[in-house]
Formats: structure tokens, C-alpha cells, sequence
């Protein structure tokens, strides 16, 4: 997120209780939205008048809806707010919805406590109110209990606000594709148009041929401006440095990431995938250049696989500002010892060195696949600690996600033949559940690994965009698995109408 979004504070109440006691309602709702804004949270708080009416309810959403900086609404009923009057903007609203129930005061003035209190101080049952009229509408909202000062209460709406983000920027983007995906592979088709109607991601092909037309039209002087600057921040082989003896190849890298970048800002895209199978005139792979965008925050897949490239840009605005990042991952090998199996994931070249904290090293390899000179990439392992894999699949009438909680825990041994961006992991509950579990689910062999976001979060973007997840963790058995499955088949189909 390159500005801070904020989300708006609306409260509840009605004309019934007179002007003083509706200046106190005001009051108390500054108070409230002053704490969650005072809470460090991805987003600014603004708190708007109290809403007693429903002109003043619907026009408040309308307004929300075309404000594009603003990410959701955040509804509290400080007092009892008649959910009749809400029909109109709940069905108008279509940002994301979250529902506070708390309440001005965190105790019981016990000894003083009057009628007075009680008419001033009831959304406990306020907004039990708000709720039935938001079930009766089917409305999606996320609901969040307990005082706002309270630090798993601020955890939470945290949450809702960085999946909000997430929702935003996947509504705004534009995706590139060089070329189509890789031939007769299943899990990377889907419907692109599906796709912008439930995630607003515009996904659309341009020829390779058009990249490398920019690549040609890059100077020398830029390329090596570029390449004296990979030598100061990267630990960059000696025969790729200046004066080595493949120090072209080096430029050629260099020029390919500034082709892209150019062209992906000409396009206002943020996502983009390329494909081994469709190199046109290039001469390489982009692996190195893949890789630093994607460090800035771009969204990729490779082999035309655009379902990953959404979701490595919404981890990448989800997770803006916190510790570790998110990556373009796909599970390669396995490492099978009993009691002690281990996934090792990789890719060709592209994984994204936000995972890293150490200094990525700069090396040329043969690739072995593409066809074409031996591509430049960076090297490293991904830290070690907690992480979630999630991959998208297109199951037809609905988009999946399918999430694995995972350890990253390095390897057991140096791997000095695999120069790639590399990760190896344990999964949770264990090996054997979370493979067949991963296989029951259709769920798609590339992922967006990411030691930022939690199941949480992905749990939270998926309820705002009606979208299926299925998650493998802790206490995750088989049966119950595929119990969960065959219930999400009823329950999407029966939601889409016939």
C-alpha cells in the first residue's frame, strides 16, 4: 500500500433518546474510533456523524462506495439503532463490512448505575439487532466482540483491515500475461472473466514479442546504471561483474528488468506472468529481473499461471509493513524419511527474495528447460520459521483456496547444486495429511508462500470475496477434511442460485 487507506467508523442510534443523549452517543463513538485509530492498525480510522435514519444510513454507504481511498466501514450500534432503517445502505454497500459490538465503557459503574445508563449504554442488545438485520440480508460481514481498547479485539480488526486491503487492491488490478500458459497443463487455466467478476483482477495476454521489443529498446547506459547497482547491494558472482567474462549477461538482466518495469507501469499493472515455453526474441528466462519486482511488491506467476500471480500481489498488500514477505513457491521434491519427511520447494528461477533476510547471491546457471542462454537469478535460502502456502484453483463453478500452515526449517545439509531461491518446510499436521489432503482438494501445485500473513488473514480475505477456503493445519485429519469439502460443493452451489 503506497497511501494509508483508512476505513470509516459509523455508528448506530435513533432520535428517540433527544439531542444531549445523542451528543453523548457522538462523543463516546470519537472515543471508540479514536482508540482503534490510536492502535497502530494498517489503516486510519475516521469517524463519521452518528446515523439515526435511513437516507442518512444508505446515502453514508454510496458515499463510502465511491470513496476509493476508503477500504470498508466499521458499524457499532452504540445504542438501539431500528435495523429496518439499514435495509437500504446494507444493500447498497459494497465495500467490506465489519461489526463491532462493544461498548463506550469497559466496567460496570456498579454502585451508580441508573435507567439513564442502561437507555445511553445498550448495544448488547443494539446490535443484536444490527446482526439479525445483517443475517436477515444475507449481508457478509466480519463481527468482532469485546472493548476497543482491548489488544485482541485491535488484533482482529487488524485483520480485517489488511484482508480490506487486500480486497482493494485486488479490485484495482491490472495483470499481464507474456503469452499464454504452459501447454496441456490443467491447474493454471480458469476463467479469467469469473475472476475479474469476483476478485476484479483484469487479466490480459500481450505477446512476448512486445517485451522484447522493450528489452531492445533499453541504452546501454541504462543497463549498466542498473548493473553497477546490482553490484553494491548483491553478492554478485565475480564473472558477472564488470570486466567478468559474462558480465553481458549481467546487462542483459538488467535490461530485462527495466523492460518489464517500464512496461508494467505503462500497462498500470501490478501482476504479470511469463512463460519458459514463450520466450519469442528473448534471450533469457527473467529470474533476477522477476525477482526484484516482485521484492517491490509485484504480483507473478510463471508458466502463464495468473491465479498465483493474483495471489502473490494480495499477500504483497496484505502484509505491507510486517516482518518477512511473500513469493511465487511451488512443492518440488519430497524428502520421504519416516517420522521425518520434508517438502523442498523451489522454482526455475523466480522466487522472491523478500523471504530472505540474509544477502541473495547473483549467479548464472544452465537452466536445462526454455531453450535459451543461461538465465542470471538470485540464490538463498528462505528463513527459517512459521509460514502458509495457498494456492487458487478454478473448480469450475467456484474459485478454491486451499491453505497449509507449514515450519520452514532449512535443509539438512548444504545444496550447493541448486542455485535457485529455495525453501524446505514441514507441514502441518504432518506429511501424509497435508499431502492428501492438498491432493483431495484439487488445490494447484504453484502457491504464494508467505512468513507475513497468517491463516487469518487468508481466512478473512476469502470471506470478503465469497470465495471457498479450504485449510490444512493443526488438528486437520483426513475425514473431516473431505467431510468439509463435500459440504463447501452444496453450500457454493446452493449460494450461486440457479
Amino acid at each position: 500500500m503506497t497511501t494509508t487507506p483508512t476505513v470509516w467508523f459509523l455508528t448506530g442510534s435513533q432520535n428517540l433518546y433527544g439531542e444531549e443523549v445523542l451528543a453523548q452517543v457522538a462523543d463516546n463513538s470519537k472515543a471508540i474510533a479514536a482508540t482503534l485509530d490510536g492502535a497502530g492498525l494498517v489503516a486510519q480510522v475516521a469517524w463519521k456523524p452518528v446515523l439515526t435514519n435511513k437516507d442518512d444510513i444508505r446515502k453514508t454507504m454510496l458515499e463510502a462506495n465511491a470513496d476509493d481511498d476508503c477500504l470498508g466501514v466499521i458499524c457499532w450500534m452504540h445504542t438501539f439503532s431500528p435495523a429496518k432503517m439499514w435495509i437500504a445502505g446494507l444493500d447498497a454497500l459494497a465495500k467490506p463490512l465489519l461489526h463491532l459490538h462493544t461498548q463506550a465503557n469497559v466496567e460496570l459503574p456498579w454502585s451508580t448505575i441508573d435507567m439513564d445508563f442502561m437507555n445511553l449504554n445498550q448495544a448488547a442488545h443494539g446490535d443484536r439487532e444490527f446482526g439479525y438485520i445483517e443475517s436477515r440480508l444475507g449481508v457478509a460481514r466480519t463481527t468482532v466482540v469485546g472493548h476497543a481498547s482491548d489488544a485482541g479485539v485491535q488484533a482482529q480488526v487488524g485483520v480485517w483491515m489488511r484482508a480490506a486491503a487486500g480486497v482493494a487492491a485486488a479490485r484495482r488490478l491490472n495483470l499481464v500475461r507474456f503469452g499464454d500458459n504452459m501447454r496441456n497443463v490443467a491447474v493454471t487455466e480458469g476463467d479469467k472473466t469469473e475472476a475479474e467478476h469476483v476478485f476484479g483482477v483484469s487479466v490480459n495476454t500481450y505477446g512476448v514479442n512486445d517485451l522484447a521489443d522493450a528489452v531492445a529498446g533499453v541504452t546501454s547506459a541504462a543497463a549498466k546504471r542498473l548493473a553497477a547497482e546490482y553490484e553494491d547491494l548483491y553478492d554478485v558472482a565475480p564473472e558477472l561483474r564488470k570486466g567478468g567474462e559474462r558480465h553481458d549477461s549481467l546487462l542483459y538482466s538488467a535490461k530485462l528488468e527495466i523492460a518489464l518495469r517500464s512496461f508494467l507501469e505503462a500497462h498500470d499493472a501490478m501482476a504479470f506472468t511469463t512463460n519458459f515455453e514463450d520466450l519469442g526474441a528473448l534471450k533469457q528466462l527473467p529470474g533476477m529481473s522477476v525477482q526484484r519486482l516482485t521484492a517491490d511488491g509485484y504480483g507473478f506467476g510463471a508458466e502463464g499461471d495468473w491465479k498465483t500471480a493474483i495471489l502473490v500481489r494480495v499477500a504483497k498488500v496484505m502484509g505491507a509493513g510486517l516482518p518477512g514477505g511473500a513469493s511465487l513457491m511451488e512443492d518440488y521434491t519430497y524428502h520421504l524419511v519416516p517420522g521425518h519427511e520434508k517438502i523442498l520447494g523451489a522454482h526455475m528461477l523466480e522466487v522472491c527474495p523478500s523471504l530472505t533476510t540474509a544477502k541473495p547471491k547473483v549467479e548464472i546457471h544452465p537452466l536445462g528447460i526454455g531453450g535459451r542462454e543461461d538465465p542470471v537469478r538470485f540464490v538463498f535460502d528462505v528463513d527459517k520459521g512459521p509460514a502458509i502456502v495457498v494456492g487458487m484453483s478454478d473448480m469450475r463453478d467456484r474459485f478454491r483456496l486451499t491453505g497449509n500452515t507449514v515450519t520452514v526449517v532449512g535443509p539438512d545439509e548444504a545444496m550447493p547444486k541448486l542455485p535457485v531461491g529455495r525453501a524446505v518446510w514441514v507441514p502441518d499436521p504432518d506429511f501424509p495429511t497435508s499431502a492428501t489432503c492438498w491432493l483431495t482438494s484439487g488445490a494447484s501445485h504453484h502457491t504464494v508462500m508467505t512468513t507475513s500473513l497468517t491463516a487469518a488473514h487468508w481466512r478473512e480475505y476469502a470471506r470478503l470475496t465469497g470465495t471457498e477456503f479450504a485449510l490444512i493445519t493443526q488438528g486437520t485429519t483426513v475425514d473431516a477434511f473431505e467431510d468439509r469439502l463435500r459440504w463447501n460443493a452444496a453450500y457454493y452451489r446452493l449460494a450461486r442460485g440457479i
